[in-house]
């Protein structure tokens, strides 16, 4: 008699080092037997940790200019998806909008990052790109939609990482789904690098470079602060393009390694975060470090940041609104022991318990 696994996960793909693959990492440490399942597997551009775990990708894996770019793969991963089964007891799916899909022989759990924004958000997903690329969205939007759908109307328990995208399942699904906040894991305690050539005492943005990030508005507030510095951390399609239009208070470091970013944390007077997020990961990163955030007033920074206590809000993601919120942030007395006791309310433990307790309930 052959024994099926007691819990499998599922994770979109792991071709970066986002907030989303953070939490599957998370999962697969707190289920260190379960194979992870994924359509695209690049380790040299996500997180190492997966290396210490099974990993099993699809077909699609075997094609490199996928892995390269995943976002040419977007009219492939709903079939690919669809003919994926996973045979385990419990099957706890990361999705941003594919993992879902998965077929399972045991109950299925989503933990949804956020509906598939090129279907949902589309205007966001599609800032920047070409004339092309929005037409060949277009076209797929339809069939894909209702896949999509389909797939959600499958899982046996919807859970999502904030409240904005609790509404946002709602109204897209039709799905009540419970807020689990997602794991913020950074050793504060870990060594410290000082990158090359940057002195303390600069405000802080760690962003991927993509138009929806509004990294750009961040980098020209600082045109109206010449007194106060930007460190940005981040890559992407923009690099070269916010490398030239930079001004002199402005230092882009693109990718840092783990021991220069809490360097870089603790080394800030702020951080600054301009971006749509639906959870809003780095206010939490930087107050555990004893700093506060000025952020843009949307979507899961209204779960991550209490204002006034670990940060501040502007309304716009223009140059003009996040200027003043900073201006406001450099001059506000803030209590470091408070901001690092908002952060332990994200601790991993605390995220692994609240699934682990879902997971045993379809055991």
């Amino acid at each position: 008699m052959t024994t099926r696994p007691p819990v499998a996960l599922v994770h979109d793909y792991l071709t970066q080092r986002g907030g989303a693959e953070r939490v599957a990492l998370t999962l697969a440490g707190g289920f260190p037997d379960a194979v992870v399942y994924t359509s695209l597997y690049e380790p040299d551009a996500t997180f190492p940790g997966f290396a210490d775990h099974v990993v099993r990708t699809l077909p699609l894996d075997r094609v490199r200019l996928l892995r390269d770019h995943h976002r040419l793969a977007l009219p492939l991963l709903a079939p690919s998806f669809s003919r994926l089964r996973v045979d385990a007891d419990v099957t706890v799916c990361s999705s941003s909008g594919w993992a879902h899909g998965a077929h399972t022989t045991g109950a299925k759990i989503v933990y949804c990052h956020n509906p598939a924004r090129w279907l949902y958000q589309t205007d966001q997903y599609l800032m920047g790109s070409s004339r092309l690329a929005a037409v060949g969205v277009a076209a797929m939007r339809p069939p894909l939609t209702r896949w999509d759908r389909a797939a959600a109307a499958t899982a046996d328990r919807y859970l999502v990482n904030s409240r904005a995208v609790r509404a946002r399942v709602a109204e897209v699904y039709g799905i009540d789904a419970d807020v689990v906040h997602p794991p913020v894991d950074i050793d504060v305690e870990g060594p410290r690098t000082p990158p090359t050539g940057v002195e303390p005492g600069f405000v802080l943005c760690v962003s991927r470079l993509m138009p929806y990030k509004n990294v750009g508005a961040v980098i020209n507030a600082f045109r109206s602060l010449p007194d106060e510095r930007l460190v940005v951390v981040g890559t992407g399609p923009l690099a070269d393009e916010l490398a030239a239009a930079a001004p002199g208070n402005v230092r882009i470091l693109g990718r840092v390694e783990d021991d220069e970013l809490r360097w870089l944390y603790g080394a800030a007077i702020g951080l600054v975060a301009a971006s749509y997020e639906d959870f809003g990961l780095t206010p939490v990163e930087a107050a555990a470090f004893g700093r506060p955030t000025a952020a843009l007033r949307w979507g899961g920074f209204l779960d991550t940041i209490e204002e006034g206590t670990t940060g501040v809000f502007f309304d716009r993601p223009e140059p003009g609104p996040i200027a003043d919120a900073l201006r406001e942030l450099v001059s506000a007395d803030w209590s470091a022991p408070a901001l690092v006791a908002h952060a332990g309310r994200f601790a991993p433990a605390q995220f692994l318990d609240a699934i682990g307790a879902v997971v045993d309930s379809y055991r």
